[in-house]
């Protein structure tokens, strides 16, 4: 094929389908898992220091050294398989090796993650488990005298899982060693790859489940801070109704309410986010067991329904809540704008009115003073022509009363009209007209 026709993602894309292979288990034997997450923003957290971390305890063992661009890394520890794999917001280790602890769930198992190195971790611990994978008895009805030791009876949950092929048992409870146990329990001759995948759910499932849960710790807290807002956002939305209070003071006491409601679903939206996607790998993990019930006791979906479901629907609710008080705020702002304009327009209104009234007083003003300037321009005016048309009064023998008497009339109207042309000629110039 000419690789110039070839998409530049394609081989990339079809080798992540592979990227991250079960690994292989032959009953019986031990798998114990770790996943860290860093407290916060671990989504942009510094991925050297997981591989660092990584490669710390690979060559503690001798193991093939890690590839630093790698997000996922299988590889022999001596007795051990290692399974490395880094995720949007945690890593994950797992161990398997063959055969099981001389008592059942011994922290001796885990001896491969050495305390002091876990304790180094660029994060801190969110999920460890402890899977004990052993051959199915003959008698199946074994299994309940055999568990009863190792988990805690009223969260028990113990079923049938791929066909009948194997059953898993766990009380999701951490042991005083800090791990959570599974036991699994397969008929004798199920593939190695079968086993795998089947434990690979299973610690998966805990973990899925256990950073879908860090969104209940923010939803309590968020609840608390949304009890706090929703009474000021109440009083407020209250007091809408009040017209003695001006709209722009009440708007200004809406904007920090707004603002802190934005502030916290920018802070928590990711968190959210994360666990609606966590959650639906819970319950995908918990599907593909294909579970049926063992010996009538408590199946993996009765647990969650009770125990988890209830902490998903909680963080839901908050999240719920936190998007209809932003909805309230935007309506209320969107109100007292309306308001604030309404207002606005009366005020200018009142504004233009005042002007009108100003400029009609303006025109009354104009029209005394041009008939105060009619009479001054004539007053000066008969002065300078009695002094003019004196000698030429006297020759015709006229009296300079008589004389005065006649030009007075003529003078007015001449300064009237001449006054007139000239505010005509302004207002045409006011007006663009020539």
């Amino acid at each position: 094929m000419d690789p110039a026709a070839e998409h530049p993602m394609r081989y990339a894309l079809v080798n992540e389908l592979h990227a991250r292979p079960s690994p292989r288990l032959t009953a019986p034997a031990t798998a114990v898992f770790l996943a860290f997450k860093e407290p916060g923003d671990a989504a942009n957290r510094d991925r050297a220091r997981d591989h660092a971390h990584l490669a710390e305890i690979v060559l503690r063992h001798g193991g093939p050294r890690p590839d630093p661009s790698d997000s996922h890394y299988q590889g022999r520890l001596g007795r051990h398989e290692l399974k490395w794999e880094s995720h949007t917001e945690f890593v994950t280790y797992m161990a398997m090796t063959p055969g099981l602890p001389i008592r059942p769930f011994d922290p001796s198992a885990a001896a491969i993650f050495p305390d002091a190195w876990q304790s180094a971790a660029p994060g801190l611990r969110i999920a460890a488990v402890m899977v004990q994978v052993d051959l199915l008895p003959e008698d199946p009805t074994e299994i309940p005298g055999r568990i009863s030791d190792w988990f805690s009876a009223d969260s028990l949950a113990a079923v049938w899982v791929l066909e009948e092929t194997a059953v898993i048992a766990s009380d999701f409870r951490i042991d005083p060693a800090g791990w959570m146990r599974f036991a699994v329990f397969v008929r004798p001759g199920v593939s190695e790859s079968r086993i795998g995948r089947l434990v690979h759910r299973l610690v998966e499932l805990e973990t899925y489940r256990a950073a879908s849960m860090l969104g209940l710790t923010r939803a309590r807290s968020l609840t608390a801070r949304l009890n706090a807002l929703e009474s000021r956002l109440s009083a407020l939305v209250a007091s809408m109704a009040d017209d003695t209070r001006p709209a722009e003071e009440v708007l200004h006491d809406l904007l920090p309410i707004a603002t802190e409601l934005e502030a916290q679903a920018a802070q928590h939206s990711f968190r959210f986010g994360a666990t609606r996607a966590y959650q639906a790998i819970v319950s995908d993990r918990i599907e593909v067991l294909r579970e049926t019930r063992f010996m009538q006791m408590q199946m993996l979906t009765e647990f969650m329904r009770r125990r988890y479901l209830p902490a998903m629907r909680t963080t839901q609710s908050a999240e719920a809540r936190l998007a209809e008080m932003q909805a309230r705020a935007s309506r209320s702002g969107e109100l007292l704008r309306t308001r604030v304009e309404v207002e606005r327009r009366a005020q200018n209104q009142k504004i233009m009115e005042r002007m009108d009234r100003r400029a009609d007083l303006q025109l009354r003003l104009q029209h005394t003073v041009e008939g105060l300037s009619v009479v001054a321009i004539s007053y000066y005016a008969i002065g300078l022509l009695s002094y003019a048309l004196a000698p030429l009064a006297s020759a015709l023998g006229l009296d300079k009363a008589i004389t005065i008497a006649v030009l007075t009339p003529l003078v007015l109207v001449v300064a009237w009209a001449g006054i007139r042309r000239v505010r005509q000629k302004l207002h045409r110039s006011e007006h663009g007209e020539m």
